[in-house]
Protein backbone atom coordinates (compact mmCIF):
# COMPACT_ATOMS: atom_id res chain seq x y z
CA UNK A 1 0.00 0.00 0.00
CA UNK A 2 1.40 3.46 -0.40
CA UNK A 3 1.63 6.25 1.72
CA UNK A 4 -1.30 7.46 3.67
CA UNK A 5 -2.50 10.79 2.49
CA UNK A 6 -4.05 13.69 4.94
CA UNK A 7 -7.72 12.88 4.73
CA UNK A 8 -8.96 10.55 7.09
CA UNK A 9 -11.92 9.66 8.74
CA UNK A 10 -13.50 9.47 4.72
CA UNK A 11 -16.85 7.24 4.34
CA UNK A 12 -16.54 5.17 1.56
CA UNK A 13 -18.75 7.74 -0.45
CA UNK A 14 -16.80 10.63 0.20
CA UNK A 15 -13.23 8.23 -0.92
CA UNK A 16 -15.23 7.76 -3.74
CA UNK A 17 -16.02 11.41 -4.58
CA UNK A 18 -12.62 12.49 -3.58
CA UNK A 19 -11.22 9.68 -5.63
CA UNK A 20 -13.06 10.73 -9.24
CA UNK A 21 -12.00 14.16 -8.56
CA UNK A 22 -8.49 13.22 -7.86
CA UNK A 23 -5.71 13.16 -10.82
CA UNK A 24 -3.36 10.85 -8.45
CA UNK A 25 -4.94 7.88 -7.61
CA UNK A 26 -5.37 6.30 -4.37
CA UNK A 27 -6.17 2.89 -2.41
CA UNK A 28 -9.16 3.09 0.54
CA UNK A 29 -8.99 1.22 3.49
CA UNK A 30 -11.13 1.89 6.97
CA UNK A 31 -11.29 5.62 6.62
CA UNK A 32 -7.79 6.08 5.16
CA UNK A 33 -6.57 6.96 1.62
CA UNK A 34 -3.25 6.06 0.83
CA UNK A 35 -1.37 7.44 -2.30
CA UNK A 36 -0.49 5.02 -5.16
CA UNK A 37 3.19 5.17 -5.93
CA UNK A 38 4.63 6.12 -9.61
CA UNK A 39 6.29 2.51 -11.06
CA UNK A 40 9.18 1.27 -12.28
CA UNK A 41 10.38 0.43 -16.10
CA UNK A 42 10.26 -3.57 -15.27
CA UNK A 43 6.92 -2.67 -13.30
CA UNK A 44 5.24 -0.61 -16.29
CA UNK A 45 6.73 -3.42 -18.38
CA UNK A 46 5.84 -5.95 -17.00
CA UNK A 47 2.29 -4.87 -16.35
CA UNK A 48 1.80 -4.30 -20.04
CA UNK A 49 3.01 -7.39 -21.46
CA UNK A 50 0.77 -9.49 -18.77
CA UNK A 51 -2.35 -7.04 -20.06
CA UNK A 52 -1.77 -7.40 -23.46
CA UNK A 53 -1.20 -11.27 -23.10
CA UNK A 54 -4.40 -11.36 -21.59
CA UNK A 55 -6.10 -9.13 -23.80
CA UNK A 56 -5.01 -11.25 -26.83
CA UNK A 57 -5.91 -14.52 -25.32
CA UNK A 58 -9.16 -13.33 -24.16
CA UNK A 59 -10.12 -11.11 -27.68
CA UNK A 60 -12.99 -12.89 -29.10
CA UNK A 61 -14.36 -14.20 -25.85
CA UNK A 62 -16.79 -12.51 -23.40
CA UNK A 63 -14.26 -11.42 -20.83
CA UNK A 64 -12.33 -7.78 -19.85
CA UNK A 65 -9.18 -7.51 -19.34
CA UNK A 66 -8.75 -3.85 -17.34
CA UNK A 67 -5.39 -2.31 -16.29
CA UNK A 68 -4.63 -0.26 -12.99
CA UNK A 69 -6.83 2.37 -13.65
CA UNK A 70 -9.58 -0.25 -13.05
CA UNK A 71 -10.47 0.25 -9.42
CA UNK A 72 -11.62 -2.86 -7.60
CA UNK A 73 -13.75 -2.77 -4.56
CA UNK A 74 -13.78 -5.58 -1.49
CA UNK A 75 -17.43 -5.70 -0.69
CA UNK A 76 -17.07 -7.53 2.72
CA UNK A 77 -14.41 -5.45 4.08
CA UNK A 78 -15.28 -1.84 2.40
CA UNK A 79 -11.68 -1.57 0.86
CA UNK A 80 -11.15 -0.23 -2.12
CA UNK A 81 -7.63 -1.14 -4.33
CA UNK A 82 -6.04 -0.92 -7.86
CA UNK A 83 -4.41 -4.28 -8.98
CA UNK A 84 -2.01 -4.36 -11.73
CA UNK A 85 -4.34 -6.17 -14.01
CA UNK A 86 -8.12 -7.93 -13.71
CA UNK A 87 -9.89 -10.19 -15.97
CA UNK A 88 -13.96 -10.72 -15.62
CA UNK A 89 -15.81 -12.79 -17.87
CA UNK A 90 -19.26 -12.83 -18.16
CA UNK A 91 -21.36 -9.74 -17.24
CA UNK A 92 -19.52 -7.15 -15.37
CA UNK A 93 -20.76 -6.00 -11.95
CA UNK A 94 -19.99 -2.18 -10.69
CA UNK A 95 -20.78 -0.36 -7.51
CA UNK A 96 -22.69 2.23 -9.08
CA UNK A 97 -23.25 4.30 -12.28
CA UNK A 98 -19.72 5.45 -12.69
CA UNK A 99 -18.56 2.08 -14.29
CA UNK A 100 -15.12 2.73 -12.46
CA UNK A 101 -15.23 0.33 -9.92
CA UNK A 102 -15.72 -3.78 -10.62
CA UNK A 103 -16.84 -5.71 -8.14
CA UNK A 104 -16.50 -9.46 -9.70
CA UNK A 105 -13.33 -9.75 -11.36
CA UNK A 106 -12.03 -13.56 -11.76
CA UNK A 107 -8.20 -13.00 -11.79
CA UNK A 108 -6.13 -10.16 -10.22
CA UNK A 109 -2.50 -10.01 -11.01
CA UNK A 110 0.07 -7.92 -9.19
CA UNK A 111 3.89 -6.72 -10.00
CA UNK A 112 5.44 -7.14 -6.69
CA UNK A 113 8.31 -4.17 -6.26
CA UNK A 114 10.25 -3.37 -2.95
CA UNK A 115 7.58 -1.34 -1.78
CA UNK A 116 4.82 -3.38 -2.29
CA UNK A 117 5.72 -7.14 -2.14
CA UNK A 118 4.82 -7.20 1.84
CA UNK A 119 1.45 -5.84 1.10
CA UNK A 120 0.62 -7.82 -2.13
CA UNK A 121 1.33 -11.07 -0.50
CA UNK A 122 -0.15 -10.51 2.75
CA UNK A 123 -3.00 -8.24 3.57
CA UNK A 124 -4.14 -7.46 -0.08
CA UNK A 125 -4.04 -11.19 -0.78
CA UNK A 126 -6.20 -11.63 2.49
CA UNK A 127 -8.44 -9.15 0.91
CA UNK A 128 -8.77 -10.57 -2.71
CA UNK A 129 -9.41 -13.92 -0.84
CA UNK A 130 -12.63 -12.95 0.57
CA UNK A 131 -14.11 -11.97 -2.87
CA UNK A 132 -15.90 -15.55 -4.11
CA UNK A 133 -15.35 -14.26 -7.72
CA UNK A 134 -11.47 -14.17 -7.43
CA UNK A 135 -10.65 -17.55 -8.65
CA UNK A 136 -7.39 -17.36 -9.53
CA UNK A 137 -4.39 -14.29 -8.20
CA UNK A 138 -0.93 -13.62 -9.70
CA UNK A 139 2.05 -12.16 -8.28
CA UNK A 140 4.99 -10.96 -10.91
CA UNK A 141 8.40 -10.54 -9.70
CA UNK A 142 10.57 -8.13 -11.03
CA UNK A 143 13.44 -9.16 -9.73
CA UNK A 144 13.93 -12.76 -11.73
CA UNK A 145 11.86 -14.73 -14.00
CA UNK A 146 9.36 -15.72 -11.49
CA UNK A 147 5.14 -15.62 -11.52
CA UNK A 148 3.60 -17.79 -8.45
CA UNK A 149 0.15 -18.43 -9.15
CA UNK A 150 -3.04 -18.84 -6.37
CA UNK A 151 -5.66 -21.16 -7.37
CA UNK A 152 -8.76 -21.26 -5.49
CA UNK A 153 -9.37 -24.65 -4.70
CA UNK A 154 -13.16 -26.07 -4.93
CA UNK A 155 -13.01 -26.69 -0.63
CA UNK A 156 -11.38 -23.16 -0.43
CA UNK A 157 -7.62 -23.57 0.21
CA UNK A 158 -5.30 -22.23 -2.42
CA UNK A 159 -2.88 -23.94 -4.56
CA UNK A 160 0.07 -22.44 -5.17
CA UNK A 161 2.26 -23.33 -8.44
CA UNK A 162 5.97 -21.06 -9.18
CA UNK A 163 6.49 -20.79 -12.80
CA UNK A 164 9.89 -20.06 -14.31
CA UNK A 165 11.55 -20.00 -17.60
CA UNK A 166 10.14 -21.88 -20.32
CA UNK A 167 7.11 -22.57 -18.17
CA UNK A 168 3.05 -21.52 -18.82
CA UNK A 169 1.02 -19.82 -16.44
CA UNK A 170 -2.55 -21.88 -16.88
CA UNK A 171 -5.45 -19.26 -15.77
CA UNK A 172 -8.21 -22.30 -15.68
CA UNK A 173 -10.85 -19.99 -14.23
CA UNK A 174 -10.69 -18.05 -17.98
CA UNK A 175 -9.27 -20.91 -20.04
CA UNK A 176 -5.79 -18.96 -20.66
CA UNK A 177 -2.23 -20.27 -20.89
CA UNK A 178 0.21 -17.54 -21.13
CA UNK A 179 4.03 -18.31 -21.77
CA UNK A 180 6.22 -17.23 -19.00
CA UNK A 181 8.83 -16.02 -20.82
CA UNK A 182 6.38 -13.51 -22.75
CA UNK A 183 5.32 -11.59 -19.54
CA UNK A 184 9.44 -10.75 -19.31
CA UNK A 185 9.87 -10.10 -23.20
CA UNK A 186 12.11 -6.78 -22.96
CA UNK A 187 11.83 -6.75 -19.35
CA UNK A 188 15.82 -5.68 -18.15
CA UNK A 189 15.93 -7.68 -15.14
CA UNK A 190 19.30 -7.26 -12.76
CA UNK A 191 22.02 -10.09 -13.82
CA UNK A 192 21.62 -13.14 -11.26
CA UNK A 193 24.18 -12.63 -8.59
CA UNK A 194 26.78 -15.26 -8.97
CA UNK A 195 27.42 -18.22 -6.28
Amino acid sequence: MGQAARRTGLSPAEYLAFERASEQKHEYANGEIFAMSGCSREHSLLAGNIQRELGNALLDRACEVHTSDMRVKIASTGRYVYPDASVVCGEPVFEDAEVDTLLNPSVIVEVLSETSEAYDRGDKFAQYRRVPSIMEYVLVSQKEVRIEHFQRQPDGRWLLAILGPGMQLELESIGVVIDVDRVYRKVPLAPAASE
